[in-house]
């Protein structure tokens, strides 16, 4: 219906599989629009990270691939029967002012799975500090890291942002290594200091710096008041055991 007739589709189809096309490509001019955008604005600016999933319904999920499994109804014996949800992932940076004014993507990137298991299910065949970061879907964090630092410019001036997915040792190191800032909400106790202690050791040691109110709304929209208590401290941060001889130390 898109397209009119089928003349047009088929020229769509076309160009959807042609090997030479990619999202960069087609991104190309978004990408100057944001690097334009950034340029004209001044201070800090915030490269926020996330994964976005897009959810097709097909007969033959296999020929898109798949996204992740969720719960369905339970069987006969009372246990919830799991489906295979398929679509597309997409990992997207984009480029927001303090003020909150969003400039555009800064960087971009599309897979999908063969299959998906559950992240649980997988350590318990592998251990993952032992599998190379370039084999992990989490590289995708440091490719965008280092697409939007390369489009920009001036990474003195951004703050990459990410949830605890972004947790990663080797996106610090790139950050150090790219001269860039960074701000993730931590999954992971690291080692800290002379490594007989951890970062919440250190941390249950500072005093409280500030206070912060906040509102927010439930899933009915009934609000709730948050108080944040506000604490830092410059730390020395350890790599993980098993990393230890790859990657050094460093100040957070």
């Amino acid at each position: 219906m898109a397209f009119q007739d089928w003349r047009n589709t088929k020229a769509a189809y076309r160009f959807f599989s042609n090997p030479k096309v990619s999202e960069q490509d087609i991104l190309r001019g978004h990408f100057e629009a944001t690097r334009s955008r950034f340029t004209a604005s001044q201070g800090h600016i915030l490269i926020l990270q996330d994964t976005t999933e897009f959810s097709y319904k097909r007969e033959r999920p296999e020929l898109i691939g798949s996204t992740h499994k969720v719960a369905t109804r339970k069987d006969d014996s009372g246990r919830n029967s799991m489906h295979t949800v398929c679509g597309i992932l997409m990992h997207s940076s984009l480029a927001v002012t303090t003020q909150g004014v969003p400039l555009g993507l800064s960087a971009v990137k599309f897979w999908t799975r063969k299959k998906f298991k559950g992240c649980n299910a997988l350590k318990r065949k592998i251990n993952p500090t032992r599998v190379p970061i370039e084999e992990k879907e989490s590289y995708r964090w440091l490719e965008n890291l280092r697409q939007s630092t390369a489009l920009l410019e001036k990474p003195q001036r951004c703050v990459h942002v990410g949830d605890r997915e972004s947790d990663i040792y080797e996106l610090f190191c790139l950050c150090e290594e790219l001269q860039t800032n960074f701000l993730v909400r931590t999954c992971v106790d690291r080692l800290a200091g002379d490594g007989s202690h951890t970062i919440a050791n250190e941390m249950d040691e500072v005093q409280v710096k500030g206070v912060h109110r906040i509102t927010v709304r439930d899933q009915t929209g009934k609000a709730h008041r948050a108080v944040l208590e506000l604490r830092y401290r410059r730390i020395a941060v350890l790599p993980p055991i098993g990393k230890q001889r790859r990657y050094p130390a460093f100040c957070a």
